[in-house]
């Protein structure tokens, strides 16, 4: 029997699912884009074959990074690899901020000399295509993440999200350009694109960095999870809590006072109810360590190192 509890392992097979999925999508769009820039030249166009190399590129280190994180723990990451999704979404937005500033180079370059576009029938089919092929991933992606809370799916779900605009925002110029005659739609669009994925990078690094650097949870879920450990029968008080969330998982750590004349097989019964209940208040998969110590003990804690940290910086 395998030793794999099956919701794990259900989303372990979502998960991969999803991003060979993101990968297959992403090369079948590379060919069709790039088909399209070659016959009408719209630099818009150029703009969403490149947004779709990038997204390629991120499929392929989302793919890496969602194995990566999935490996079990070993004697060089007891804490597991769960990180993995982050770096893979952190560099997924590196690509993607990178991308956006040469197509903006690009396209203003454009504005000031502007050029002609041709076949614009072909550029608009391509398009239409895209953009059903982005937005029935977009769904599939929204779902998966639902169910397993992947970082790095997410990311990639973001890639495409930003995929659908480009698509709407080349239509559009497509459009003005063939029924008004406007060249300088095109660049137009594209540096409105390419401001967009500047955004859509910044989001993404951001929600990587929460877990590259252990950002706490958010103060509403740390205040459930003092009041769960809390109401435990046998507890007088908690301190020095500690979270973080890596990839699909959230780490909890805090020192756990009790009465210090219980014999310590109630302490550890007491340690290990409170446990219990954390995993249970908190969805996901969740570790929780509880340090016992005797109620009232003095030593050095790291709620006044923070305390007086926070009173310093401010």
């Amino acid at each position: 029997m395998s030793s794999i509890p099956e919701n794990v392992a259900s989303a372990s097979a979502l998960k991969s699912f999803a991003t060979r999925a993101s990968l297959a999508v992403a090369v079948v769009l590379v060919v069709i884009k790039l088909s399209a820039w070659s016959a009408t030249g719209s630099i818009a166009l150029l703009t969403s074959a490149v947004d779709a190399l990038v997204d390629t590129a991120a499929s392929l280190i989302t793919y890496s990074g969602v194995r990566y994180a999935e490996r079990p723990p070993d004697p060089n990451h007891r804490f597991g690899h769960g990180k993995g999704e982050a770096v893979a979404a952190f560099t997924q937005a590196t690509i993607l901020g990178g991308a956006a500033l040469v197509l903006a180079i690009q396209a203003v370059e454009r504005l000031i000399f502007p050029e002609p576009i041709d076949a614009l029938e072909i550029g608009v089919w391509v398009i239409l295509v895209s953009l059903l092929a982005s937005a029935t991933l977009v769904a599939m992606q929204t779902w998966v993440v639902r169910k397993t809370g992947s970082t790095a799916i997410a990311a990639d779900r973001a890639h495409y999200l930003t995929d659908a605009g480009v698509n709407v925002a080349v239509l559009l110029a497509l459009g003005l350009a063939k029924w008004t005659g406007w060249t300088r739609a095109d660049p137009a669009f594209a540096l409105l694109i390419s401001g967009y994925m500047l955004r859509s990078a910044y989001e993404i690094a951001t929600h990587a960095l929460v877990q590259l650097l252990d950002r706490e949870l958010s103060a509403e879920d740390r205040t459930r999870i003092k009041e769960a450990v809390l109401a435990c029968e046998g507890v007088r008080a908690i301190h020095d809590l500690r979270t973080r969330s890596s990839g699909d998982r959230i780490f909890v750590e805090y020192h756990l006072e009790v009465d210090a004349r219980l014999p310590l097989d109630v302490a550890h019964a007491i340690d290990d109810a409170t446990e219990t209940a954390v995993k249970t208040l908190l969805s996901g998969t969740v570790e929780v360590t509880a340090h016992t110590e005797p109620y009232g003990i003095k030593d050095e804690r790291l709620d006044d190192m923070v305390r007086r940290g926070t009173a310093k910086n401010g």
